[in-house]
């Protein structure tokens, strides 16, 4: 995105934060419902026993604390922002007992490459200024056999009706489009459910 008038360009990185910055403080309370889906969603990725997973846009962490079940006490999580706003919202709720907070761009993660054997990415595809490249830098910090969830607690119809616009026909998240993303960026796609009442894609690292 590019300023007018002679102002320097707003980055993708600040436009995202001024959008989500404001809004982070009772984030939660205007999503209420969300919290079962986030559950099964970790649930069916499965992350293992003692492993370590990144939930890559954490936001205010609601599906932290599902990862840390998942994964146990030995295990690692980490959630990840671009966000301080957010990522101070959830230490206010407590997700700093399930995870390491990091305050950090998604398409350059901060972490080394193989070092996870999941990632959790919420709402994230629609937020990156290159989609493709940002599954890349995940698949970039997964090893062999990692697994992958893109997921969304509401469907994409609902969702875009909620922001006031139309399903766009080109959606990288739909079939096929998600499916050739993910192969071309080091991923298999093991199953895409795209219905009207959540959003989830899962996939594993080649």
């Amino acid at each position: 995105m590019n300023g007018t008038g002679g102002e320097a360009p707003v980055t993708d990185i600040e436009a995202t934060r001024a959008f989500f910055g404001p809004r982070a403080a009772g984030w939660e309370d205007r999503f209420p419902d969300d919290v079962p889906g986030y559950r099964r969603a970790v649930a069916e990725l499965g992350p293992p026993p003692g492993g370590a997973v990144a939930d890559v846009a954490c936001g205010t962490g609601r599906a932290l604390p599902e990862l840390r079940a998942a994964v146990g006490e030995g295990g690692t999580v980490l959630g990840i922002d671009l966000t301080a706003e957010m990522l101070a919202e959830a230490t206010r709720l407590g997700r700093r007992e399930s995870a390491v907070l990091v305050l950090a761009d998604a398409m350059r993660l901060p972490l080394a490459t193989g070092s996870l054997d999941a990632v959790f990415a919420a709402g994230l595809l629609t937020h990156l200024p290159d989609p493709l490249r940002g599954l890349a830098e995940l698949a970039r910090v997964a090893r062999p056999g990692a697994r992958l969830a893109v997921f969304h607690p509401i469907g994409r119809a609902a969702l875009a009706a909620r922001r006031g616009h139309a399903l766009r026909p080109d959606d990288l998240r739909a079939e096929p489009y998600i499916r050739s993303a993910l192969a071309s960026t080091g991923w298999r796609c093991d199953s895409v459910d795209d219905g009207p009442d959540r959003y989830l894609t899962l996939a594993t690292r080649t």
